[in-house]
């Protein structure tokens, strides 16, 4: 899979080619998802939300993987959109310069919302961040429900 992933992908990512035949010994429903995966990681199809996180660092304020996978759970429904979860202010932002929205930890129990590059809530307190963030998609125009 990593294989397919590297040769595939890096192809893609400079503009060789726009679809992919993957056949493996793992049946036809892996294959499937591979192959989709590799068309979304190059950003050829967006079949799925797209989530950006940072590997998480001592600046890193809250259980990184554990809001990664709440906020994953809330709005894994979403494709297209792209969300970059983030341990701080000090690199978070560079780091998820292409995002549609961003929640990055901006202090001690607190959490900041943005809107691609630009921030529109400051510290909030991370126990409101999820809702606000999942208010600000759909004040956006990007969110529907789940099905």
């Amino acid at each position: 899979m990593l294989r397919s992933a590297a040769e595939l992908g890096a192809l893609f990512c400079d503009g060789i080619g726009d679809s992919i035949e993957v056949t493996s010994p793992h049946g036809a429903a892996f294959d499937h998802r591979l192959a989709f995966n590799i068309l979304q990681a190059s950003r050829l199809r967006m079949s799925k939300t797209e989530y950006i996180a940072c590997p998480s660092c001592g600046r890193t304020l809250f259980d990184l993987e554990e809001v990664t996978a709440r906020i994953r759970s809330k709005t894994g429904h979403l494709p297209g959109v792209k969300i970059a979860i983030m341990g701080c202010v000090v690199n978070g932002p560079g780091e998820m310069a292409d995002a549609d929205f961003g929640y990055v930890g901006s202090g001690p129990g607190h959490i900041s919302l943005y809107v691609g590059k630009e921030c529109v809530e400051r510290a909030i307190p991370q126990a409101e961040a999820d809702d606000r963030l999942i208010h600000l998609i759909k004040k956006h125009g990007q969110w529907v429900d789940p099905t």
